[in-house]
């Protein structure tokens, strides 16, 4: 199963565990974006924690989106995810590609920053969204989602997230895991936790991308609940876009149907959609219509 997901408990149902092998979907994120290095390993790291976000929602179509920016030359990240496994995502900076001296590895830390904040806004299909922000505590991504577990959602929760790059930019291996102690945990549970071997989960999958083996290899007596996947999916269309326009400003619509051509480009999927004088003419009679 391609960017397949488990989830499972553990020690007695005390402990809830989500496990994805996530390569195929950054690896798309990648040539969507024509990413270098870092930027695909900032991104990818906040698609593959954003995806499980998104399966932990119990109601179908509930989704929930996470912007991050930590005033790094990688700027703002931006996903969104589905309780149907659908995710999207995209950061302002593609292209930057910065290894940390002496170690040479992805200078993530540094591509985002730490001055600023991760937001997580969730759509539960409510009259209001749920939203809670927290300031970052190392740009590396996993560090800061598990701030935000413990801070906003008052859950403790490990988070083991990690992109691997090759050399001509492709993705070798991506996955995240994420760790929750449910309320009836015990002070064992917690010893058990902080004594796991807990290897990067990017590394572990370039030497076996088989999840189940990691999930018995941390907790031989897993139980699993749930097994599905993820995809790379962006639900934008011309006809989208045509109504997100009905909801401009009359003045504002009438000075768009001005011009013989209006074109609009999808951050998600790099797509461009291209209105013209018949488009606008239709779009600007269903505006008169609806006001």
């Amino acid at each position: 199963m391609k960017n397949n997901v488990l989830i499972a408990t553990a020690l007695n149902e005390r402990v809830r565990i989500y496990l994805m092998n996530s390569k195929e979907m950054v690896e798309e994120a990648r040539s969507i974006h024509d990413l270098y290095p870092t930027s695909a390993a900032a991104l990818g790291r906040t698609l593959s924690v954003t995806a499980l976000m998104g399966l932990m929602q119990k109601d179908e179509n509930e989704q929930v989106s996470v912007v991050i920016n930590g005033g790094g030359p990688i700027g703002t990240i931006l996903t969104a995810a589905n309780s149907n496994g659908e995710v999207k995502g995209f950061c302002s900076d593609p292209h930057f590609y910065m290894t940390y001296e002496g170690t040479h590895k992805l200078a993530v830390g540094i591509g985002v920053g730490t001055n600023g904040y991760l937001k997580v806004t969730k759509n539960l299909k409510l009259k209001q969204n749920y939203t809670s922000q927290v300031e970052l505590q190392s740009g590396e991504i996993g560090d800061d989602f598990a701030y935000y577990f413990s801070v906003s959602e008052q859950v403790p929760t490990i988070v083991s997230v990690g992109v691997l790059v090759n050399e001509d930019y492709s993705i070798r291996s991506a996955g995240a895991m994420i760790i929750e102690l449910l309320p009836d945990h015990l002070e064992e549970d917690i010893e058990y936790l902080e004594n796991l071997n807990l290897r990067p989960i990017s590394t572990v999958l370039d030497e076996n991308d088989n999840i189940h083996d990691y999930l018995y290899e941390l907790f031989p007596e897993a139980e699993i609940l749930r097994e599905c996947s993820v995809r790379y999916h962006c639900d934008c269309s011309k006809e989208r876009f045509m109504s997100s326009l009905l909801t401009l400003p009359k003045k504002d619509l009438e000075e768009l149907a001005k011009d013989e051509q209006i074109d609009v480009h999808c951050e998600f999927c790099n797509r461009d959609y291209h209105f013209d004088k018949n488009d606008i003419d239709t779009i600007m009679k269903y505006a008169s219509y609806k006001r």
